[in-house]
């Protein structure tokens, strides 16, 4: 059984086998370096000839930049970088000699890059964004099964809109019916809260608005969460512990990931509960003092939440925006109808928002007003008025764009980025 380069530091001086691809190649006379990758880490294999057979001297002169071997030899520790290991290697097996490959040394196109994905996936810079994912990933799950909510598997498949949009993609259903890929699975979590309580989701969302922003994909990952008796403020304060809890786990976990990305770390230690907090009407104010013409009852745009964001140094909650801007199941704040008990969550560094949560309207009356004055079809919301017949209570909910996070984590300026395989308005390969 093989060895994995990330089990080193508990290896020196042993022999170890490792499988892998070259990711860059070197040669000086009678030495060969081959820097070698495995999926869990980088290491680098010091080919002698003097100590290899001949056989594996030939196989390491002819390699090739992504050619997959199989190499034995001692783990010993870099003599100048501490934490960093080599391997001094006995034995070197060909497993597949790899063609001309096609991304080189020098610089590429985004548009190059993305054609090539399939292959571009390799680089380092790409392997330690997907391991940051998976840890937010990860931490996410763990997060919500230490505080009770119950994973809950919402459909892909949906009859309506679950904001009124038509930016939808639809489909031919069975018997002409027509059928739309879920822009969230939120409210189908807020049937689940009447049985389990606390449940959030996780899984691919589409929109087929046609933007071509650095934030938006038209298909992604969303993670939503409802909670049954949460009111707004213990809303925000559970969104508060979950970032905090995700970006602690990253520092903790990816470190290396980080350094690879060269991503400044000291903002991120900085997010740390409780977040700065104002309202719609505070960042308005705030706005055009900085120069905006945002209008009093103006939903935030991209350019707002960068200029505030880039103002704090701390995630930053926006809330109580106008109900004429926000979805029809939001609850109106008691205290001034025209808005809603609503948050935006905004990252720090011009990352904006990451997080939309709110309060849901939970009388019967009034949200068959609201849908009503949002020109909703009645029959295709009945199922979810019906929540409101049979015990209903106050509840709340959020949900986070994954590779929203994912950027401002990684320090990325653009979502393609963050997921393996971006599909764009202009783009559905590879």
């Amino acid at each position: 059984m093989a060895n994995f380069i990330s089990e080193f530091s508990t290896l020196v001086g042993q022999q170890v086998t490792i499988k892998g691809w070259a990711y860059n190649v070197r040669s000086s006379g009678k030495i060969a370096f081959l820097q070698i990758r495995d999926g869990s880490g980088f290491v680098q294999a010091v080919v002698v000839q003097a100590a290899v057979d001949e056989e594996s001297w030939k196989v390491a002169s002819e390699a090739t930049l992504e050619s997959s071997f199989v190499v034995t030899g001692e783990v010993t520790k870099h003599p100048k970088q501490e934490g960093v290991y080599e391997l001094q290697v006995a034995n070197l097996e060909l497993v597949q000699k790899a063609e001309e490959y096609p991304i080189g040394k020098k610089e590429h196109g985004p548009d190059f890059l993305l054609d090539n994905r399939h292959l571009w996936l390799r680089a380092p810079s790409q392997w330690a964004i997907q391991r940051v994912r998976d840890e937010i990933i990860s931490a996410t799950y763990d997060y919500f099964h230490e505080h009770g909510f119950t994973k809950i598997d919402s459909p892909i498949l949906t009859p309506s809109a679950c904001e009124g949009t038509t930016e939808l993609f639809e489909i031919d259903y069975f018997e002409e019916r027509k059928a739309y890929l879920s822009q969230s699975g939120q409210l189908y979590l807020e049937a689940a809260i009447a049985s389990v309580g606390r449940c959030f989701d996780f899984g691919p969302v589409f929109r087929a608005e046609k933007s071509k922003t650095r934030r938006h994909l038209t298909e992604f990952w969303m993670m939503d969460a409802e909670m049954a008796f949460v009111e707004h403020e213990e809303n925000l304060k559970i969104q508060e512990e979950l970032v905090s809890y995700i970006v602690k786990r990253v520092l903790e976990n990816r470190a290396a990931e980080l350094k690879i990305l060269e991503r400044d770390v000291e903002p991120l230690k900085k997010v740390q509960a409780p977040f700065e907090r104002m309202t719609h009407a505070e960042a308005i104010a705030i706005l055009r003092k900085q120069g905006s013409d945002i209008g009093d009852m103006d939903d935030l745009g991209a350019d707002d939440e960068t200029t505030l964001t880039k103002m704090y140094e701390k995630p930053i909650f926006i809330e109580r925006y106008p109900s004429a801007v926000k979805a029809f199941y939001m609850k109106r704040d008691p205290s001034d109808p025209t808005r809603v008990l609503n948050a935006d969550l905004l990252a720090p560094e011009g990352y904006g928002e990451v997080i939309g949560g709110s309060q849901r309207e939970d009388d019967y009356e009034e949200l068959l007003k609201r849908i009503r004055e949002h020109n909703l079809p009645e029959d295709a919301f009945s199922w979810y008025l019906d929540l409101r017949k049979y015990g209903s209570v106050p509840h709340s909910g959020f949900g986070y764009g994954l590779e929203r996070l994912v950027a401002w984590i990684c320090g990325l300026h653009h979502v393609r980025e963050t997921i393996p395989f971006p599909r764009l308005i202009n783009r559905l390969e590879p």
